[in-house]
């Protein structure tokens, strides 16, 4: 079964192995270590500026260099790949993972890091689409999506764990070590994939043209509208939480990584909450997270003044967070055959909503809204995401009618 291997039908066996658990705790170790590398590099931008003798907008675009690498790398690796059984091309997805974030700890200067983070970036998108294909494949069909938040848990508790880790790793001894901090989780993935995920053969049928065919339907463009348009507004905050909490909130700058970790406990809540519901009503859950992040976000500039306050909302700013497993199952529904590609895309557009967000928070904070303003952006977003996602249920309810079955 490759990564383009289409999901069992309803009531279709999963695939046997000897221990569920142990297999997606596998796949969910990869997801810490790329949640680490992702989010960990933001926080840690003014010590690789200082080591890298740049100032810290250059350094930013070691981080826009990452998100290139994502969207690039998520289509290209899994259509490459496309014949190629699932475990080996996880294996060959961290190895690079594994031996470019290395490199990044090793750049000689600026330049080869922005190449270095790059390549790391290539393998990101690529090994959660098989990593999802690979959970949702052990289980029956009515809890694909809750084995898919088990996955996702690596990534949420990358937030909570890994990035104050590799934070307090780097300026007690350097940067360049959180990198080797990095490259030794995606080692310790390699390990255990290879010991616990199933080795299934390829799929006979598989092909690149195949992969490419899920680009023809319309519900995936759709959905990757979703992601990269509602998803917007959590990184339009997020991106700027520590300035909000610093300068509105007036919190020391030793505090501001506990209200970063209530951030990713809220994910990480919505990771094992949110797919529950999903599992029994796919796009109505979507749509109501849609609208309990233009809620929330719209709250945020109201709860900045109190830290408690603002705790709370960042809580329920992160369950939202949920929409991205939701949307990866969705993905896997309406790709047909060529679920491998499209379940990778799903990264892509989660980073280009990270390009997004912050992008038209910094405009509104740079025309004098004040710092809470990415809130209001983030709302708008979220509406902007409301729109896409009615368009999205109009067109398979048309499309219902002439034989179809709409999957929501």
């Amino acid at each position: 079964m490759s990564a383009s291997a289409p999901l069992p039908e309803p009531g279709a066996p999963p695939v046997r192995v000897a221990h569920v658990g142990l297999v997606i705790l596998a796949l969910a170790v990869g997801g810490f270590a790329i949640g680490t590398t992702e989010f960990a590099s933001m926080s840690m931008l003014p010590l690789f500026a200082q080591g890298l003798g740049i100032d810290a907008p250059t350094a930013g675009h070691a981080i826009s260099a990452y998100a290139l690498g994502v969207v690039v790398g998520a289509p290209v690796m899994t259509v490459l790949g496309a014949r190629v059984p699932r475990r080996r091309l996880l294996l060959i997805l961290m190895a690079m993972f594994t031996v470019f974030n290395g490199l990044t700890g090793l750049s000689p200067g600026y330049h080869w890091m922005l190449v270095f983070r790059f390549l790391a970036g290539l393998p990101h998108g690529a090994y959660f689409g098989v990593a999802a294909l690979v959970a949702s494949s052990l289980v029956p069909a009515n809890r694909r999506t809750r084995a898919v938040g088990q996955m996702f848990l690596g990534l949420t508790c990358a937030t909570i764990v890994g990035v104050p880790m590799a934070s307090w790793l780097g300026q007690a001894v350097g940067w360049r070590w959180a990198f080797a901090l990095v490259a030794v989780l995606g080692l310790l993935t390699m390990i255990a994939v290879a010991i616990f995920a199933p080795n299934t053969p390829a799929d006979a049928n598989a092909s690149p043209l195949r992969e490419l065919s899920a680009l023809k339907r319309p519900q995936v463009w759709y959905t990757l509208a979703i992601g990269a348009i509602g998803f917007g507004g959590m990184f339009a905050v997020y991106t700027y939480l520590a300035d909000i909490l610093i300068n509105v909130t007036h919190m020391p700058l030793s505090s501001v990584p506990w209200v970063m970790a209530v951030f990713g406990i809220g994910m990480t809540i919505g990771n094992m909450v949110v797919p529950v519901f999903a599992d029994r009503a796919l796009m109505r859950t979507a749509g109501v997270l849609l609208l309990w992040s233009l809620v929330i976000l719209a709250i945020f500039p109201f709860t900045a003044g109190n830290v408690w306050l603002l705790s709370l909302d960042v809580f329920f700013i992160g369950i939202g967070g949920a929409l991205g497993t939701v949307l990866q199952t969705r993905l896997m529904d309406v790709a047909g055959d060529a679920q491998g590609l499209a379940a990778s895309l799903n990264h892509s557009a989660f980073n280009t909503a990270n390009a997004l967000g912050p992008y038209l928070g910094g405009l509104a904070i740079a025309a004098g809204y004040g710092w809470t303003s990415p809130g209001w952006v983030g709302s708008l977003l979220a509406l902007a995401g409301i729109g896409v996602w009615a368009a999205s249920v109009t067109a398979e309810k048309r499309a219902a009618k002439g034989g179809a079955t709409p999957a929501w």
